[in-house]
């Protein structure tokens, strides 16, 4: 009984081990995701990348195509938000299986209208997230905030 019990240890941990070979040799490629509008700006970066199972969204600010939202950090959170939530949804993704969040901030002290404003588009899952102020954000936007999702149901 002995020697039965020790030759199926043996062979579940032989299994185990080619089971997590097989894993590791699995290559995970990289998507880069570009709509045909975000394109014609020839930034210098992805308006996202898939990876794997998790969707990261690149900072958006307040902009609608070429036209800014005007008044103010909450309106630009909106906007902001509203650009994110399109993204995701495009790829397969939505607002409640966002896991991480960033924002940044022109001026720290308009960290409570933009929460003000984000908080709407989390109202059951709330993602961690970081906030912190810089000194100054792409097209003199007030916020810019990049994310995390996951992408599987």
């Amino acid at each position: 009984m002995k020697t039965i019990t020790l030759l199926l240890m043996a062979i579940f941990t032989m299994s185990f081990c080619l089971a997590q070979e097989n894993n590791l040799n699995t290559e995970v490629t990289a998507t880069y995701v570009e709509s045909e509008e975000f394109s014609a700006f020839k930034f210098p970066f992805s308006q996202a990348v898939i990876y794997g199972d998790i969707i990261y969204v690149s900072g958006q600010v307040r902009n609608i195509g070429l036209k800014l939202v005007e008044g103010g950090i909450m309106p630009e959170t909106r906007q902001t938000m509203l650009n994110i939530k399109s993204i995701l949804e495009q790829n397969g993704s939505s607002m409640n299986k966002v896991i991480k969040c960033t924002c940044m901030l022109a001026d720290i002290n308009q960290w409570t209208d933009m929460n003000e404003e984000y908080i709407k588009f989390f109202p059951n899952n709330k993602p961690a997230r970081s906030a912190f102020a810089t000194n100054g954000l792409a097209l003199n936007a007030r916020v810019e905030i990049e994310c995390m999702a996951y992408l599987k149901k």
